[in-house]
């Protein structure tokens, strides 16, 4: 089940947080519950993905973009994801959740998150994100026009780069 009680926590906590620009990075603070979990008593590796939607809506939140989607009747849509797993996330471990856009292009926005425990890296995921409206791409230059930034994006890092790349190459439709 998605985590309502936690989403409407988020923005509760955040509401009042100071504005960030488009390029601003949101920490968010969060805990594993013994729901979150699976049979290897570590937090299930969907759930991650869904804990990560909560640091990319307070992110969206502070940078206006949720009262534009809202505005302008407009979707927030997943166009891909390249994750890694490198520590277990225990029940009862508090963490954080880092998150900022890295940049973008003619079609897609990046989103770079990661969750820490301490000092320490347990998970990073890079996000391809698109608004959409009636099932067609809004230019992300238009989103941001919207929510006040005229700027162009920052190179994408090399890494990035590599990921839309590698990602182009991949069939589509999968072969059965």
């Amino acid at each position: 089940m998605y985590p309502f009680v936690r989403l409407i926590k988020e923005l509760v906590v955040h509401r009042k947080a100071p504005a960030l620009d488009i390029l601003g990075t949101h920490v968010s603070h969060h805990r594993c519950w013994p729901h979150d979990i699976d049979n290897f008593l570590e937090m299930n590796n969907g759930r991650i993905l869904t804990i990560l939607d909560l640091g990319r809506t307070g992110l969206a939140q502070r940078t206006g973009l949720l009262r534009v989607l809202r505005a302008q009747k407009w979707g927030l849509t997943m166009a891909g994801v390249s994750v890694r797993y490198r520590k277990r996330i225990t029940p009862f471990v508090k963490f954080k959740i880092v998150s900022r856009a890295i940049g973008w292009d003619d079609r897609f926005f990046y989103v770079d998150q990661s969750i820490w425990i301490g000092g320490e890296c347990a998970t990073q995921a890079l996000y391809r994100s698109a608004v959409v409206q009636k099932g067609r791409i809004v230019a992300p230059a238009r989103v941001f026009e919207q929510i006040g930034h005229h700027g162009t994006s920052p190179e994408l890092p090399l890494w990035v780069k590599n990921w839309i790349d590698a990602d182009a190459t991949r069939p589509w439709p999968p072969e059965r």
